[in-house]
């Protein structure tokens, strides 16, 4: 590598790192309003036109708050674990192809199925093994929230790493079998490659039961309602950052967005075709011939990137309205939905594809064949779930009472 792609591929970190970080900070607006739209209230529109200038005020006063260590923390990796949290969340950008703005001007190169000559801005490394790259960065996340939570010595603090090391390693075993079946769908670990190939159909199609489970499985990872069991506040105070403060307490809630927006670009990757859309490739070839190559690759850089984009808020959209929509569960039914659930059905459906792609040679067929036994299979599950269950873990007042009227 020379200088010059050295040099590029610092722009495009430290411009990625800007743009996540400022992304951080309105989707927290757009929460909140979108939250405040559901319940019929009014949400923030104070600071600035409409509320504009809430995550600069939210930015100023957390800068400013007094910053506190514990006493009997264990200082180092007090000081540690929230920047241990944050990295992950921002380096899994690197392999996730936000559009395809081709700068050696050839833009028909977005649409082959090799990436060897494509010099593509809109992605900082194109490994072969991205995918494998995306689950194992994500899977380190879990230590800095168990070390903030243990390094406290605060109980509530610590309870609160506990929870989210059971959670986080329970879910990532159904998140791996649903990303592990779109790698066996379109035959690639590059995440370029997943991209070409959905030209034909969306992931959604033939992994319809596999987005399902990755939806569930990625809330679950990112510790959003209705999965937040790590900080229940009328459990645990405030879980692994109870003792956290100023901008350290930010890194967490940085952190936490950060990966929602990570998690999303990475169902947009899996399952929705990435940047492309249909026409985008009649998009370049009459831009090409009425401007010439440069011309084309731009329109098509800037009309990838904007698809991409377009995709990736109606995913956000969807996860506020997951939160407005669902209370939070109970622990144990959190880890019987991640065991006897979603597991299940994600090794279901690997044994599914694979039979599917063997026998079946259209790969069009075999993905609709796979459509509708996805279907089933969360036919059958949501009709076996609603059977009425004998209830005999939970201690109600009424029992309480007649237990000790009966002296017993």
């Amino acid at each position: 590598m020379n200088w010059l792609g050295l040099l590029i591929i610092i722009i495009q970190s430290v411009v990625i790192a800007l743009a996540i970080t400022t992304a951080f900070a309105y989707l927290t607006l757009f929460e909140r309003r979108l939250l405040a739209r559901f319940q019929n209230r009014v949400g923030p529109n104070r600071a600035g036109p409409n509320g504009f200038l809430q995550p600069v005020a939210d930015a100023v006063k957390l800068f400013f708050k007094e910053d506190i260590v514990p006493s009997a923390a264990d200082k180092v990796v007090y000081l540690l674990a929230p920047a241990i949290a944050v990295i992950p969340a921002i380096i899994i950008w690197a392999v996730i192809p936000f559009g395809c703005l081709n700068i050696d001007w050839n833009y028909q190169a977005c649409f082959a199925e090799s990436s060897s000559g494509v010099n593509n801005i809109l992605q900082i490394a194109d490994i072969n093994v991205g995918v494998l790259y995306l689950l194992a960065i994500t899977s380190i996340g879990v230590y800095g929230i168990t070390l903030a939570g243990w390094a406290s010595n605060n109980k509530y603090s610590m309870m609160g790493g506990i929870r989210s090391t059971a959670q986080l390693i329970s879910y990532e075993l159904a998140l791996g079998t649903a990303v592990l079946a779109v790698v066996m769908t379109f035959s690639t670990l590059s995440t370029h490659e997943l991209v070409y190939h959905q030209g034909v159909l969306w992931g959604i199609v033939p992994q319809f039961l596999a987005f399902v489970i990755f939806m569930i499985a990625s809330t679950a990872e990112v510790v959003r309602a209705p999965f937040d069991l790590v900080e229940a506040e009328q459990e645990l105070v405030g879980g692994y950052n109870t003792e956290y403060g100023s901008m350290k307490f930010a890194l967490f809630f940085m952190t936490e967005y950060i990966k929602l927006i990570a998690v999303s670009a990475m169902a947009v990757t899996f399952f929705f075709g990435g940047w492309r859309f249909p026409g985008l490739e009649m998009l370049g070839a009459g831009v090409e011939g009425l401007a010439g190559p440069v011309v084309a690759s731009i329109a098509v850089g800037l009309a990838s990137l904007g698809s991409f984009l377009l995709k990736l808020v109606g995913f956000l959209f969807l996860s506020v309205w997951i939160r407005a929509s669902w209370p939070r569960i109970r622990y144990d039914r959190l880890m019987d939905l991640g065991w006897k659930w979603l597991l299940p059905l994600g090794l279901i459906n690997l044994a599914a594809t694979a039979v599917a792609f063997v026998l079946i040679e259209s790969f069009v067929l075999a993905s609709f064949m796979l459509l509708a036994f996805g279907l089933l299979s969360l036919a059958i599950a949501a009709g076996i779930n609603r059977v009425p269950k004998p209830v005999d873990n939970v201690t109600y007042v009424s029992d309480v009472r007649s237990q000790a009227e009966t002296g017993q």
